[in-house]
């Protein structure tokens, strides 16, 4: 199983809100670009709109677990090449649960190249 690293530098999620590569569903927004790394990064967004910070914590908390499952996926997939993604959370994120946002997760890694 490979390790997913986070990002956590504020230049990286500026650089991929300008990306061209933005996948919009009804519980997130995900952001996707190539990097040099060779590795799969991730950043997860909650804004205040969402709510208050249990209910920006339990987006956070569903994102990552959705994510998880394609944890095996990726490594296989991303090879050299490294991406990274950055999830937004949307108000109805508030409100799901993690299986939830499986479909809308892989759509969108499948869409930007990430997993096949």
């Amino acid at each position: 199983m490979a390790k997913l690293v986070t990002i956590k530098e504020n230049y990286t999620f500026r650089r991929l809100y300008k990306s061209k590569k933005s996948f919009v569903y009804p519980q997130i927004v995900v952001y996707a670009a190539k990097n040099r790394l060779g590795v799969f990064r991730y950043g997860i967004t909650t804004s205040k709109k969402v709510g208050n910070a249990v209910a920006r914590s339990r987006c956070r908390r569903v994102i990552r677990a959705a994510l998880s499952l394609y944890k095996d996926e990726i490594a296989k997939n991303s090879g050299n090449t490294g991406y990274d993604v950055v999830f937004v959370a949307r108000v109805k994120c508030a409100s799901v649960k993690s299986n939830e946002l499986y479909e809308p997760i892989g759509d969108s890694l499948r869409k930007a190249g990430v997993i096949k």
